[in-house]
């Protein structure tokens, strides 16, 4: 089952009442337009991440919650407008990985790869990987720099840190976490059975980053245990 206008049509007025019983009283709803076709592209997504990384786990127990966190959402809305799910290796708390992710909201989709959270080891060992230049990360440099269709994200220093070294390499050592992310308006894409290829295309485009991530988390994890 691929999504429809009928998932967005849920998330904005499931907001617009921001009720808890409205909720509850539509909650077939959600199942069948919003969960099911997520349900249904984790489980088709499942050969892809296996391409990528065995490690990478495939669950439908990655799909967020509609509440908002209730410690932070005083003076917001209980309910979020946006679903999504993440794939990424099993971790703790304390030391997460790197994942991919993928989104749905009324303003379309988004999906890509990188750190929610950077460990501050994992960040000073990527950053020492670049300034001495690494082949995985030239690979990612590489394979970054022929795509249009993600851009970097991570908060970055107001000042930098880096001023001997490239601007291309900058871009990535200023930042204090790092990722890649994509966005897309373009609901025929979202709402139709071309969805899945598209995205297996995307996603297998960020190997070469993976692969650099995950010699870091590697290094960096050798080091802790």
């Amino acid at each position: 089952m691929s999504f429809s206008p009928e998932s967005l049509d849920f998330l904005v007025e499931n907001q617009f009442h921001d009720s808890r019983s409205w909720y509850h009283e539509h909650k077939d709803i959600y199942k069948e337009k919003v969960v099911l076709p997520f349900v249904e592209l984790i489980d088709g997504l499942q050969p892809t991440f296996n391409r990528i990384d065995s490690r990478i786990e495939c669950s439908p127990r990655r799909i967020s919650r509609l509440y908002r966190d209730a410690r932070r959402c005083r003076g917001k809305s209980i309910f979020r407008d946006s679903v999504w799910c993440s794939f990424h290796p099993s971790g703790d708390k304390e030391n997460p990985l790197p994942g991919f992710y993928f989104e749905i909201s009324p303003r379309g989709f988004d999906f890509g790869c990188g750190y929610y959270i950077m460990p501050a080891d994992v960040r000073d060992e990527l950053r020492r990987r670049i300034l001495d230049g690494d082949p995985l990360f030239a690979k990612a440099l590489t394979a970054y720099e022929k795509q249009s269709t993600f851009k970097l994200y991570g908060e970055l220093y107001k000042r930098n840190h880096y001023p001997d070294r490239s601007e291309k390499e900058c871009d990535w050592l200023n930042r204090k976490c790092i990722g890649m992310s994509a966005a897309s308006t373009d609901f025929d894409l979202l709402f139709s059975d071309g969805l899945l290829d598209y995205l297996s295309g995307q996603y297998l485009s960020l190997r070469p980053f993976w692969n650099f991530l995950m010699s870091v988390e590697e290094q960096v994890r050798s080091r802790r245990f």
